[in-house]
């Protein structure tokens, strides 16, 4: 056998486990994401502000996204109550950088470095206070526990209006500031789009990369063993009550801070936002982009969060918003959204990723057909 890592010839066959193991373990790899991050970062130069505005929303959906494919994708613990920590998250940013003088409760602490962490702090807390929960259930019973979370804080967020504005009010969103700069102010040199645009694509590529090595070291391989069988996996001496807890405290982390980020493009929200409808969507996400990896959360963000700018692209005739006979866009979006689901979950359970895989294989083996 060679001591390379790698068998001349055949570039899946490695022998090396840390090779096969490495985040960029062939050179396709490499060129592909540095190629993808070279677009990326030039995109503000290409596109106007209102295209940016939307990737910068796009990006900080795929941060919840991610943090949910961990504990649903990864750890195997179904979990509809993503929109409660993701609120967590959002009104503790609120209330660090909100107006002291305002009509809500805020501490004027507009330094992103403070609120961001202390947002997905606070929304881990809350996640290992519900993860005893999952030691005692799972399946579709952890999964409707989980949903009591969302009705609760439904509730408590209308109450709470010193906190959240009131329903169908709100406040502002999180102020972000960055070493004292201000970054929702438009400078001499770029918009405040473009640098908001490459903050959030910047804290992507670092939550992606610290859920990929997560997913790679040993707390990653409890997580899958928990998914395949849980039981087998605490005979072989997997600890299921600290791995789960570990579980829900990531992932809620992950969903507190893409709330914080959430609402800084539009600079306000409301309680209501905050509902059943936002869970499923994570949900929807994950199994569409692909349960079990980081880039499948990732499209699958992308994918959902653009679906309704395309269905709006629709021609007129195909869609009315007046005949009470005729559906009209939010109703078509809903049917899609429903459609989508049962599609990929009948035809291609691996989801986009699954597709990707199909196609670079198809590549790799093309003119051959095995």
């Amino acid at each position: 056998m060679t001591s390379k890592t790698r068998v001349p010839g055949r570039p899946l066959l490695y022998t090396s486990y840390a090779k096969e193991m490495s985040l960029f373990n062939t050179t396709t790899k490499k060129v592909m994401i540095g190629l993808l991050l070279v677009i990326a970062a030039l995109a503000p130069f290409v596109l106007l502000d209102q295209h940016l505005k939307l990737l910068s929303v796009a990006c900080v959906t795929a941060i919840g996204a991610i943090g949910l494919g961990l504990i649903t994708g990864y750890a195997g613990q179904v979990s509809l109550g993503h929109a409660f920590f993701i609120a967590i998250g959002a009104y503790t940013a609120a209330v660090i950088s909100g107006n002291p003088e305002g009509r809500t409760l805020g501490l004027g602490v507009q330094e992103i470095l403070v609120w961001l962490p202390a947002a997905g702090i606070a929304a881990a807390l809350a996640g290992v206070v519900v993860a005893p929960l999952a030691t005692r259930l799972r399946g579709l019973y952890l999964a409707i526990v989980t949903l009591g979370l969302v009705f609760i804080g439904e509730y408590v967020l209308r109450e709470w209006s010193e906190v959240t504005g009131g329903a169908g009010i709100g406040r502002p969103a999180p102020v972000p500031a960055l070493f004292g700069q201000r970054l929702d102010m438009t400078g001499a040199i770029f918009t405040r789009d473009q640098k908001l645009y490459w903050l959030m694509l910047v804290l992507l590529l670092l939550f992606a990369l610290a859920a990929r090595n997560l997913a790679r070291s040993r707390v990653g391989r409890a997580f899958t063993a928990i998914r395949d069988r849980d039981i087998a996996a605490g005979v072989m001496g997997v600890n299921l009550a600290r791995y789960k807890t570990i579980a829900f405290a990531v992932s809620s982390f992950y969903a507190g801070c893409a709330g914080a980020l959430l609402y800084i493009s539009s600079g306000f929200f409301v309680p209501d936002s905050f509902n059943l409808e936002m869970s499923v969507i994570y949900i929807a996400m994950v199994l569409v982009g692909g349960a079990g990896t980081i880039s499948g959360a990732i499209m699958g963000a992308f994918f959902f969060f653009y679906l309704p700018t395309l269905t709006r692209q629709l021609p007129s005739d195909l869609i009315s918003n007046t005949a009470s006979d005729t559906p009209n866009i939010f109703q078509l979006q809903a049917v899609l959204y429903g459609a989508l689901i049962i599609g990929f979950l009948i035809f291609e359970p691996r989801g986009l990723f699954g597709l990707w895989t199909r196609l670079r294989n198809y590549w790799k083996s093309w003119p051959f057909t095995y």
